[in-house]
């Protein structure tokens, strides 16, 4: 039985990346559906995550995290020390300047980004973090369908392919190490959307896609293991 189910409490997620695009999309479908949500923005401009807390302030805290610096998710957890979460989700991602440039065409420096923002960030954010979340708890990250190996038929996309195939595969090392744990750790993989980073061009709105995510991340708690999932719930091949 998911921890949400027992408890008098409203459960509450740890959202890593809330200020626009699919992580404020999710904050919002987390709300409507009667959880807690604290989000973390980057420093600086007043986001779509503010205006959410403002009307909402007894449900929306919006903490300031740069998930590349390590000092700043250190005083996030100082600052959030002893609180617990039902779930903790990592959405922070970028792509490179020119996504169709082949890898080799990247800067060395363009690359390193990618790979620290998409691949890196995440896991020192779950290994930071994780003694706040319920020991059946969630642990969830945003990857893509682009990090599957097994359905990369087209090429293109290669520095972002790149970084969610190796946020894949440091996953699979985080759960090899906690084999047997109560926890459920979900990688997703929700499509091509029309966001900042998707683009105009995606087939589907955060409108369609979003209530999906959040569906198969509740539906996953109490599910112990780590599983590669699309938003309709289906396993995607690594």
């Amino acid at each position: 039985m998911p921890p949400s189910a027992i408890r008098d409490t409203p459960p509450t997620v740890l959202l890593i990346g809330a200020s626009r695009g699919l992580g404020l999309a999710m904050a919002a479908e987390f709300l409507k559906r009667g959880w807690k949500v604290v989000g973390t923005v980057r420093a600086g401009a007043r986001t779509g995550l503010h205006q959410l807390a403002d009307d909402h302030p007894d449900r929306i805290q919006v903490e300031t995290l740069d998930v590349a610096e390590p000092d700043q998710i250190t005083a996030l957890h100082e600052r959030l020390a002893g609180r617990r979460f039902d779930m903790l989700f990592h959405n922070a991602g970028i792509a490179n300047a020119n996504p169709l440039d082949p890898v080799a065409a990247v800067s060395t420096e363009e690359v390193v980004r990618v790979m620290v923002t998409n691949a890196l960030s995440p896991m020192c954010i779950i290994e930071a973090l994780q003694d706040l979340v319920l020991a059946d708890g969630l642990i969830g990250v945003m990857s893509s369908g682009q990090g599957s190996i097994a359905n990369n038929e087209a090429g293109r996309n290669d520095v972002y392919r790149g970084s969610k195939a190796a946020l894949n595969q440091f996953m699979r090392c985080y759960a090899a190490r906690h084999a047997g744990e109560a926890r459920a750790l979900v990688l997703m993989a929700p499509g091509w959307i029309r966001t900042a980073l998707g683009g105009a061009d995606a087939p589907f709105g955060v409108e369609d896609a979003i209530p999906k995510v959040v569906d198969v991340l509740i539906a996953q708690q109490g599910k112990p293991g780590l599983q590669f999932l699309d938003r309709d719930g289906h396993a995607v091949p690594w």
